[in-house]
């Protein structure tokens, strides 16, 4: 049921008045809801406490205490440290993530007691009225009270084309407004609204795609969980009914085995890494709307950028307005056009940066000049790329001169051309022959005059672009406007190949698309679908892509992009759809995202491969113990005492060197071949150890002892390895955990169960400590000599492919 028209008009004048806005607070008809793609307070504890792996560990506490063995809980300390500091440095990414959220919150503009305000748009009640224009994305569903707009309702149905909504259609939140504006009343709000229904939805079915890096880990952790259970049993068994040892023993052997093979400490450098990361990012006014952005937009090699507020700032000024010499040669007096201006910028109702800008010059002509009433009007579309107003004496276009003139352009190009070059924005200001523009220009526009307008080019827009250039990265402009003009100004921005441009309506096949994507650089008029096309099909092409953009046409491409970039100034339906938002819409802060996604990703590939080596000792001495019916030698103790010290500490520090290498390869192949050889040498080194030892009849406290130095030799020299090229940081972070490791060994060595070695047990040491080092070495080589061969007979195989 809908309002009478004089109720209609008494709603919008009025609004809600603030008793009823208290009422509608108190029934819960507010528009908050609490689905969020971010954690909570309490799912942020309970996600760093309630792990599998911690469980894990409380069961083997539970066993080492049942045994009497509480000299092997020297791991406890570090899991509950690991624990506490994961949660702290998360509730610290939140927190400052959450203001800086509430600062970039929706706004909307309402009317209450008869006044217009802006407030937040969770503050707003059912049966509020919202003044709705371009730009705005719809917050709760609604229904339209005045006004007309065009809707693109891409993001909830996936159809890109734009919807006229008049009075009485319905508004569906999650939607955006494209051109237009409108008085709408809220219907359903907050948890009732579609588009919180679909979120939930979303939510139940699971998380968003996770990054490479994450997803590589969990893999990693997924398989090691699996894995652990049968081999901790298996080792058990063998232990205590076919060795022989007491159930302490068997015990505190299989729990050594176990504790080697968990990535403890991992997933927290990961988390931790990443938070800091955000930290960091936060303080440059940067806001990460999701984390996996940090990593995508390190691994990006294409990126596709808007003109108008990327290269250029969004602000825009007329420079000039010009009076057309085309109809017969008769130029129409510069008061006319002026006064036509004036009624026109007036009786539009488009709210972007061209009318804005439209509307300042205007405002300093003919002030005292009684303007024209608008009998109609139809906003600017960014797909038939111009807007009209009739008054009584006709009809009247203001856009793109290519698609207002069609085949009559290139009569004006002489008289444009010159300002195209110089990289201006040009409108052409008609009169439409025909009476209806809603179904398209069939008929012929009249030339009467040229608005040049201009948008100042950004600071360090130059040093920007060539730093993305420098680093390999193709740099693809899109945009909606004339290709020769945003040729002009990406060649002032320094854009490598600018002067390479087309113009995208030509482009109608996937096949055109994908052609010109080789070969052009540059790519004007461009609709916003086009965008999106233009964006999958790079990815198609093997590309990782980000998108950046102002403006509700980048949408639907910054949602299909590996990683969005907004521009805070711009839309507000473009922030929120972003996975990065400048708050500062200072695009020079690209450079920053993009070196601390490189610190992130390569500093954790690297400590990775710190924990890995660990792993694959642990997991191949556990399979060794079996198949060849020896108990694991070393204690639960050792393996801590060995992890802090060449894995845990240096791997935590190592994470927060500054890196600005250029990411390569796969995350997972990239650990994997780096920790292979040293995992391998140690198994190697420390099974030979332990079967030379029972031959020379040494005590089992002795081989323990001397795989555990034997242990720490191999992950100092892998530590070594992968901290290259060393410099005075990386120095002290080795020699600071050799002391500390020497320091634990010799003062805490009833702690960590090290004792006194005999003469022959240390020469063994001696020989294979030096052994180790050259098998190592060799086999370093060798993984990386397969790794080369693979990769060659891939590329040859890709290439007889395409061939």
């Amino acid at each position: 049921m809908r309002d009478t028209t004089n109720d209609i008009k008494n709603i919008i004048f009025n609004g809600l008045t603030e008793e009823e806005v208290e009422e509608r607070v108190k029934q819960g008809l507010v528009n908050h809801t609490n689905i969020t793609t971010g954690k909570s307070v309490k799912e942020i504890i309970l996600s760093n406490i309630l792990t599998y792996f911690n469980l894990i560990f409380f069961i083997i506490a539970l066993l080492l205490i049942y045994v009497g063995s509480y000299r092997n809980l020297t791991f406890l300390p570090v899991i509950i440290g690991n624990t506490i500091i994961g949660i702290v440095q998360e509730l610290r990414a939140k927190q400052i993530l959450d203001k800086m959220n509430i600062l970039n919150a929706p706004h909307s503009i309402v009317i209450r007691n008869g006044v217009q305000k802006q407030i937040v748009s969770e503050q707003l009640v059912k049966d509020d009225i919202v003044l709705l224009a371009a730009g705005n994305q719809i917050c709760a569903d609604a229904f339209v009270v005045q006004g007309n707009v065009q809707v693109n309702e891409a993001l909830l149905t996936g159809e890109a084309d734009e919807i006229e909504k008049v009075r009485g259609n319905k508004l569906l939140s999650g939607s955006f407004v494209v051109s237009g504006q409108c008085f709408a009343k809220l219907e359903n709000v907050g948890k009732h609204s579609y588009i919180s229904k679909l979120t939930a939805e979303a939510k139940t079915v699971g998380s968003d795609e996770q990054s490479e890096m994450i997803c590589s880990i969990n893999l990693l952790v997924k398989w090691i969980g699996i894995g652990i259970i049968p081999i901790g049993v298996l080792l058990f068994y063998q232990g205590y009914y076919l060795n022989g040892e007491t159930i302490q023993k068997s015990i505190v052997s299989m729990v050594a085995a176990l504790i080697g093979m968990i990535p403890e400490g991992l997933y927290l450098l990961t988390t931790i890494a990443l938070a800091l990361s955000t930290m960091r990012l936060a303080k440059r006014h940067v806001l990460l709307h999701d984390m996996k952005s940090i990593e995508a937009l390190a691994r990006v090699d294409v990126l596709c950028v808007d003109k108008t507020g990327t290269i250029t700032e969004a602000r825009m000024q007329v420079e000039e307005v010009l009076p057309s010499q085309t109809i017969n040669g008769i130029i129409i007096p510069k008061e006319e056009l002026e006064q036509l201006l004036v009624d026109y910028s007036f009786a539009i109702q488009d709210d972007n940066a061209t009318i804005h800008a439209i509307k300042e010059y205007t405002n300093t002509l003919c002030e005292n000049i009684e303007r024209r009433k608008p009998l109609d009007s139809s906003p600017f579309s960014s797909t038939t790329k111009y807007s009209s107003v009739t008054f009584e004496d006709g009809t009247f276009v203001l856009g793109a001169p290519e698609f207002v003139m069609r085949e009559d352009y290139n009569l004006i190009v002489p008289e444009i051309i010159a300002f195209v070059k110089k990289g201006h924005r040009v409108l052409i200001l008609g009169k439409y022959e025909g009476s209806n523009v809603k179904d398209g220009l069939k008929e012929k526009v009249v030339p009467l005059a040229y608005v040049i307008l201009t948008n100042p080019l950004r600071k360090n827009a130059q040093e920007t672009f060539s730093y993305f250039k420098k680093q390999g990265v193709t740099v693809k402009v899109i945009s909606g406007d004339n290709p020769e003009t945003v040729s002009e100004v990406a060649k002032c921005a320094g854009i490598e190949n600018a002067d390479n441009f087309i113009d995208a309506s030509i482009l109608d096949t996937e096949s055109k698309l994908a052609s010109a994507l080789e070969k052009y650089a540059v790519f004007g008029r461009v609709t916003p679908k086009q965008k999106q096309k233009l964006v999958q099909t790079l990815q198609k092409a093997g590309h990782t892509v980000a998108m950046t953009g102002d403006g509700v046409n980048d949408i639907l491409a910054m949602k299909d992009a590996d990683c969005s970039v907004a521009m805070a100034s711009g839309s507000e339906a473009t922030a929120q759809a972003a996975q990065v938002v400048l708050l500062d819409s200072d695009f020079a802060h690209m450079p920053d995202v993009v070196l601390e996604g490189r610190q992130v990703v390569n500093n954790v590939q690297r400590s990775a491969v710190l924990f890995l080596v660990k792993n694959i000792f642990s997991l191949l001495l556990a399979v060794f113990s079996v198949v060849f019916t020896f108990t694991y030698p070393l204690e639960p103790s050792q393996i801590s005492l060995i992890s802090i010290f060449t894995i845990g500490i240096p791997g935590f520090m190592l994470a927060l060197e500054p890196n600005k290498n250029r990411i390569e390869g796969h995350f997972l192949k990239n650990v994997m071949i780096k920790a292979l050889p040293a995992g391998l040498t140690d198994v190697l080194a420390v099974g030979s150890l332990v079967v030379c030892g029972e031959a020379f009849l040494l005590s089992k406290n002795d081989i323990a002892t001397a795989s555990t130095m034997l242990l720490a030799v191999v992950g100092f020299i892998i530590l070594i390895k992968i901290s290259s090229p060393l410099n005075k940081i990386k120095y002290s972070i080795v020699i600071l955990n050799i002391f500390g490791l020497a320091f634990c060994g010799i003062f805490l060595h009833r702690l960590f169960a090290i004792s006194e070695m005999s003469k022959i047990c240390v020469l063994l040491l001696i020989i294979f400590a030096f052994s180790a080092e050259s098998l190592f070495r060799y086999l370093s080589i060798s993984i990386e000599k397969i790794n080369d061969l693979y990769l060659r007979l891939k590329k040859k195989k890709n290439h007889i492919h395409k061939g």
